[in-house]
């Protein structure tokens, strides 16, 4: 039977973000990608939040991060945003540390009571690293559009690893795009070996940025916190954008920083409760999950 069998759940959102989370950190139970994909058929969410015992001393848990596909992601800002407020009003705590498949990510209480901030570590440019399929010695910019060659829909889009693969697409209407007809192609173009996040970005000012993004493993978001972090990362190399900028997504504002003094980025944002439950085991005895 699933470690998710009876076990509780708190349902909860980072600005439009769907999470769930769940805290295995005592019954030391592992979840699998057949049990991610089973509770996204009862409880609709974006990404799925497993608190693991801690491997590293100094850390409050590891964390698995699953998409609603059962495929795994390496970081969500969003999602680390709704563990630390369950936490931090369970403990008192304002700071911990946590492990995840991208790395250590700090977190803190924000500047006011209901901002969280998190710290998503330095962005990664290699072409290697995001990773791309084939080598570009400038990931500012690469060659990759959709639609006829002579007028494609979209182009020339920046790329990073964020903890997750992304790449943002420049526009000047984010709206103005059937995202969820572009994004499962772009999603699953050969250029990106371990698929990618693909975000519309509109430049309003230096200090302002708009966006949409297709998540990769969950679709259409009203709010992807790496995809936010990548897009002021990317602005700012083109030097369209200052280091710290508003991001406005579907879902709400996020304020981003990449730090300069060792390229960390900073995400704030809030975290709402939702509700609380627990999983029918009967969830986990179907075919899907067998």
């Amino acid at each position: 039977m699933s470690a998710l069998a009876n076990h509780a759940f708190f349902k909860m959102n980072g600005i439009g973000n769907e999470i769930v989370v769940v805290d295995l950190r005592e019954s030391r139970g592992r979840v699998t990608p057949d049990d991610a994909r089973a509770v996204a058929s009862a409880v609709a969410y974006d990404q799925l939040m497993v608190l693991q015992p801690p491997r590293l001393s100094g850390t409050t848990a590891f964390i698995s991060i699953y998409n609603s596909d059962g495929s795994e992601a390496g970081a969500c800002g969003n999602g680390m945003r709704c563990v630390v407020k369950r936490l931090f009003e369970a403990t008192g705590d304002t700071a911990a540390t946590f492990e995840t498949r991208a790395g250590l990510l700090n977190c803190w209480q924000g500047p006011a009571a209901d901002l969280y901030t998190v710290d998503m570590g330095a962005p990664k440019f290699g072409w290697q690293d995001i990773p791309l399929a084939e080598e570009f010695r400038d990931t500012r910019y690469i060659e990759l559009q959709i639609g006829p060659i002579d007028a494609p829909i979209l182009h020339s889009p920046s790329v990073v690893n964020m903890g997750n693969p992304h790449a943002v697409f420049w526009v000047d209407d984010v709206n103005a795009y059937d995202l969820s007809r572009i994004g499962p192609l772009l999603e699953n173009h050969p250029i990106f070996p371990d698929r990618a996040n693909i975000t519309l970005a509109h430049i309003v000012d230096r200090d302002h940025i708009t966006i949409r993004t297709w998540e990769r493993g969950a679709g259409l978001t009203k709010a992807c916190g790496s995809a936010a972090c990548a897009t002021a990362v990317a602005a700012a190399r083109l030097k369209r954008a200052n280091r710290i900028v508003q991001i406005t997504l579907p879902g709400g504002d996020l304020m981003i920083e990449w730090r300069e003094r060792d390229d960390h980025v900073l995400m704030t944002g809030t975290a709402t409760f939702e509700f609380e439950g627990s999983f029918d085991p009967a969830l986990f005895a179907t075919p899907a999950s067998a």
